[in-house]
């Protein structure tokens, strides 16, 4: 094995660091490897992120591009070929020896590994492969490891690669056809989903082939998952959403991720530099998302076609229950947990817990604020034993006005630089 010059190295992780930063698309996994026979690394029990894991753990992990040079021209993405930028590329020795070291200082519980396209699809995808490979049976390392799919790679290369990698990700990158095509000419979203019909398929069959086979090998046990820009093209809202819907329902996606666009490259096709997207609508569509996964909300309920932007002013189920006033209000003691759940408000553990102590007491506002609702927002919407003076508004013509003037957002545009889609 060749000796690294880690002076050297540290040039390129600077670089390729940095061009991979922007990725969000890798949050907590749910992962299940197990450490076995004395090897490196444990992702049973946590989830490897970059950020926060659901019950708050921090964690961390190695997020970098094998390299930023590229073969294709996108208009949206920094390390597009036309675009000029430090570029660098690591060897795969050198990823595995910095996942390694990094492993062992106790930096990091696992890695995050994508790439520019040079050479080929299959090319590049090869070596993510190789990175992966090494690090599960040469260095037995048994921590997270996220791989993204590269455009054009073989069914061949993605089926090994779901062998070694605990989850994938398949980037749409631009929600609709025609915005894709106006910003990246040289893709297809025809391109971009074959991969996910690759995972998904395979997934079913490994599964299925487990239930007789118990040492039959896992293939990607921590799922596969999307992203896309938005507000780079003219989509709407409804065409975001609707999209999600369906690589939901017919790829199985574990999550898809939105990234709102910051401008900062100069191009006719693009907003113009300093207009980035509003945050706050990246919020809501990751909130309408929510909806969709968790709380059984269609993607037509979320927004509809004659006003296909999601509403600012308020998250996408306050703003649905203003809209859809004739459900409300709800009568806690008697409603099904499908309807509780639509209550702004309401999570999916306060329902539940709603659902169990009802059979044993009629509930007050003050119950379900110590259950964890957000009794600011449900007060308006719900039936209870004792009297709830608050329901008088519910049929104010101006009932969304005043709503509004009860609540404040607590987001703000904290955002700057450019998102990378590697």
């Amino acid at each position: 094995m060749a000796t690294i010059n880690y002076e050297r190295l540290q040039g390129k992780l600077n670089i390729l660091a940095d061009a991979a930063k922007y990725d969000v698309s890798c949050s907590s996994s749910a992962g299940t490897r197990k450490n076995q026979g004395g090897g490196l690394g444990d992702a049973s029990a946590t989830g490897i992120c970059h950020s926060y894991t659901e019950d708050g753990r921090c964690v961390s992990l190695l997020k970098i591009l094998l390299t930023n040079h590229c073969i294709y021209d996108c208009a949206y993405c920094t390390s597009r070929k036309s675009n000029d930028t430090p570029r660098a590329a690591f060897s795969v020795e050198e990823v595995v020896d910095l996942t390694m070291q990094f492993y062992r200082r106790n930096y990091i519980e696992g890695l995050f590994l994508s790439s520019g396209i040079f050479k080929s699809g299959d090319y590049t995808m090869e070596r993510l492969v190789e990175v992966a490979k090494i690090l599960r049976t040469r260095e037995r390392f048994n921590g997270y490891i996220h791989l993204k799919t590269i455009p054009g790679a073989s069914k061949e290369l993605l089926l090994e690669a779901g062998l070694y990698a605990d989850r994938l990700s398949v980037n749409i990158e631009i929600p609709t056809i025609s915005g894709l095509a106006l910003l990246a000419p040289e893709k297809s979203h025809d391109e971009l989903k074959a991969p996910m019909e690759t995972v998904k398929t395979e997934i079913i069959t490994i599964k299925e082939s487990r239930k007789t086979h118990k040492k039959a090998p896992k293939f990607v046990p921590a799922g596969q998952t999307s992203q896309m820009i938005v507000g780079a093209s003219n989509e709407t809202d409804l065409q975001v959403i609707q999209l999600s819907s369906h690589f939901y329902q017919q790829y199985d996606l574990k999550r898809v991720y939105y990234s709102g666009y910051v401008p900062m490259l100069s191009d006719s096709r693009l907003p113009a530099i300093g207009t980035p997207m509003p945050m706050i609508r990246e919020n809501r569509l990751y909130q309408a998302d929510w909806l969709m996964r968790f709380y059984g909300f269609g993607a037509h309920e979320i927004v509809e076609p004659d006003s296909p932007f999601l509403d600012l002013d308020f998250d996408p189920k306050l703003a649905w229950a203003i809209r859809h006033r004739e459900h409300f209000p709800v009568n806690i003691q008697t409603a099904s947990y499908e309807m509780i759940v639509r209550i702004p408000g309401i999570g999916t553990k306060t329902a539940k817990k709603i659902v169990k102590a009802r059979k044993f007491n009629q509930l007050t506002l003050y119950h379900l604020k110590k259950m964890g609702a957000a009794v600011n927002r449900a007060k308006y919407f719900i039936a209870t034993t004792g009297k709830n003076e608050h329901l008088a508004h519910l049929t104010r013509d101006n009932f969304r006005q005043y709503v509004l003037a009860q609540t404040q957002t607590k987001y703000k545009d904290q955002r700057n630089g450019q998102l990378a889609l590697f």
